[in-house]
């Protein structure tokens, strides 16, 4: 049921293979990829791009348009994202950095932070404390949370300071944006001075701003469930379902999916065509980010271990999938030790993934500066001699 009435029946019946290579394709893994449009081109086709601290061969949002361009300059795609008025981090799948037109969209989580009245904290003068941060951003231009008085109180990590709370409140409201990281620290400043002025505005009600924000998911994923295009900026299904009709998204059948789904009416009108990207997946990537999808997309099981303790981890630390011939077929967990990647631990589905995964390791390799590539677990051990030797021939 979709808004209290029946589901249409689907135009299209897809094999889930056919749904996989739409996926690949809407994500930016399959076919020849727009190098001239660089990481920004890869933001706007994405739509978000998530934020982790977590930084082992690099940090996730350089990871994102690395799997689909290739070794990209790092500061190349800082910039991409944080100069001039391209992007701005909000609450999306989590926090995100999005393309600036894309700040109207989400003028409903802006009001519906405000008709909260807070997000974890509570201040306790809202007026005062809002109004010193609005005062030290408007005469001293961008600043961090430093440079506002210092983020806590000494205590634990959410015991914040004052002018913690009152910036991030103002972020959530729209009243303040981030602007940069810088030293991985937000960099905040007044959103009438910072989002274009066609932009800055809240005038798009609820409803339509749920329907562009389904429609981009739609167009991002190529084909999805209800609960696909939920995820994909945290929306409730009700808000997905209430929109749906409207979002130009085509009724489809997947094949082995047993839910109805939607595609982009752009991704049916021809099959998906290219070469497939082989490369290692940030695990916040968003072609693996939502762990159901990749289950039935990919048949492949897949979460984060970071904050898992480390007896009770499986694949570890920060383990990365790897991606080839349009199928998700390994994952190593990656760490750096010198001009030495190590690959910890690593497991490979089959002996037919042993070339992409010592490709994928060299690549990765080159990109942060290292020059050679270490394995210390395998799985299957059988496997290690193959793949040390595949790797010594690319020159690893």
């Amino acid at each position: 049921m979709v808004s209290g009435n029946p589901l249409p029946a689907p135009d299209v019946t897809l094999t889930a293979a056919e749904a996989r290579r739409i996926a690949l394709r809407a994500q930016g893994l399959l076919g020849a990829p727009d190098r001239r449009a660089g990481a920004r081109g890869v933001l706007r086709q994405l739509g978000a791009v998530q934020l982790d601290t977590i930084s082992v061969l690099a940090r996730s949002h350089e990871l994102v348009p690395y799997a689909r361009l290739g070794a990209v300059g790092r500061q190349a795609v800082e910039s991409a994202y944080w100069s001039g008025e391209h992007s701005f981090e909000y609450w999306s799948h989590a926090a995100c950095v999005l393309p600036i037109e894309e700040w109207p969209h989400f003028a409903f989580r802006r009001r519906a932070f405000r008709e909260r009245g807070h997000r974890w904290h509570r201040m306790k003068d809202r007026e005062a404390s809002c109004a010193a941060v609005r005062d030290r951003l408007k005469t001293e231009g961008p600043l961090t949370t430093a440079d506002l008085g210092g983020g806590r109180n000494g205590g634990e990590w959410w015991d914040w300071s004052e002018s913690k709370i009152a910036v991030e409140w103002l972020l959530d409201i729209g009243e303040v944006v981030v602007t940069e990281r810088r030293g991985w620290k937000r960099v905040y400043d007044l959103a009438e001075r910072a989002v274009p002025g066609t932009l800055l505005h809240d005038d798009i009600d609820d409803h339509e701003c749920l329907r562009r924000l389904v429609s981009q998911a739609g167009t991002a994923l190529g084909v999805a469930t209800r609960a696909d295009l939920a995820d994909y900026h945290r929306l409730k299904g009700d808000q997905v379902s209430a929109v749906l009709p409207e979002t130009g998204l085509v009724p489809v059948e997947v094949q082995g999916w047993g839910k109805p789904a939607w595609a982009d009416p752009a991704a049916l009108a021809g099959p998906p065509r290219g070469r497939h990207r082989t490369t290692l997946l940030s695990p916040f990537d968003s072609l693996v980010w939502d762990r159901p999808r990749t289950q039935r997309v990919f048949g492949f099981t897949h979460r984060l271990e970071a904050y898992v303790p480390k007896p009770r981890r499986v694949h570890g630390y920060f383990a990365m999938p790897l991606l080839a011939g349009g199928e998700l077929c390994g994952r190593v967990d990656p760490a750096r030790e010198g001009s030495t990647l190590v690959a910890r631990q690593l497991s490979l589905r089959d002996a037919k993934a042993v070339e992409p995964m010592a490709a994928a390791l060299r690549e990765a390799a080159e990109w942060v500066g290292c020059d050679a590539v270490r394995v210390e677990r395998c799985d299957p051990e059988p496997l290690r001699p193959r793949l040390e030797e595949t790797l010594t021939g690319l020159g690893a």
